[in-house]
């Protein structure tokens, strides 16, 4: 077998989920490029992201991360989202499908949105996340605090997919054109309900975008990477209590937190 073009560290969460929606949309895109990968699903309960071997791929210690594997032998190593996208769309977009002229107003645009995710949505909803979901104790204010501040984030996008007639994409003339400034928030705004948000009432252009990204090129097989799981919506409460439990042993271990009394 010859060796593929790119691995992917990667794990079943929002970011692993971007870096796997645009490998394979840009698969799908430009079926003749010769881009292919595979993947290595890193195992947090056993701390794979921390060992040895990977931080010299990922020094921080996090999922996404990709090795390009080059046509002379060598590889390189690119860790943090945002970074990994645009390194793919540089190289594996020519014809810029789902990225922008390098130097428009545009391509400024999807940098602004992008930004805008990995610096404020990502972080937020991760936080709504761990004191809704896996903090060892609830705490009011911690939770009120995160989800308060998602749904301000939500807002945001919200205004922005509403300007003009109404926009289906963030980035673009007119409706915009799907590209990764979507691809880069979609998988978070996704898990809203895993944040502990009640419903999208008050978001419903953001609704309707979340539909539209689901039908996009590479997103379904991209959630599919490196595992398929259920959504949300398809699990009990006592399932997502359960999920969330097994989740909150790893990551307090991985903070350093001794759960034992």
């Amino acid at each position: 077998m010859s060796t593929p073009t790119l691995t992917l560290y990667t794990a079943p969460t929002p970011n692993g989920h971007k870096v796997s929606i645009a490998l394979e949309a840009l698969k799908e895109l430009y079926p003749d490029s010769g881009l292919s990968y595979d993947f290595k699903k890193l195992d947090f309960s056993k701390l794979e992201q921390k060992e040895p071997w990977y931080l010299q791929i990922n020094p921080n210690g996090r999922i996404p991360a990709v090795t390009h594997h080059r046509p002379d032998g060598s590889h390189f190593n690119v860790f943090e989202t945002a970074a990994i996208l645009l390194y793919l769309v540089q190289r594996w977009d020519p014809e810029r499908k789902i990225s922008f002229e390098i130097g428009s107003d545009e391509e400024s645009e999807a940098l602004q949105w992008i930004f805008f995710s990995h610096g404020g949505v990502g972080p937020m909803q991760g936080q709504a996340n761990h004191f809704y979901r896996y903090a060892p104790e609830k705490i009011p204010y911690g939770i009120n605090r995160y989800i308060t501040e998602t749904k301000r984030l939500y807002s945001v996008l919200e205004a922005r997919l509403t300007q003009g007639e109404g926009r289906d994409y963030l980035v673009g003339s007119g409706k915009g054109k799907y590209s990764i400034a979507d691809i880069n928030v979609w998988p978070w705004v996704k898990g809203w309900a895993w944040s502990g948000i009640d419903n999208l009432d008050d978001f419903p252009n953001l609704a309707k975008w979340l539909d539209r990204i689901a039908n996009s090129p590479g997103v379904q097989a991209g959630l599919n990477i490196p595992e398929t799981r259920p959504a949300v919506s398809e699990l009990t409460k006592e399932q997502q209590e359960e999920q969330a439990r097994k989740a909150s042993e790893w990551i307090l271990r991985g903070n350093g937190v001794n759960q034992t009394k």
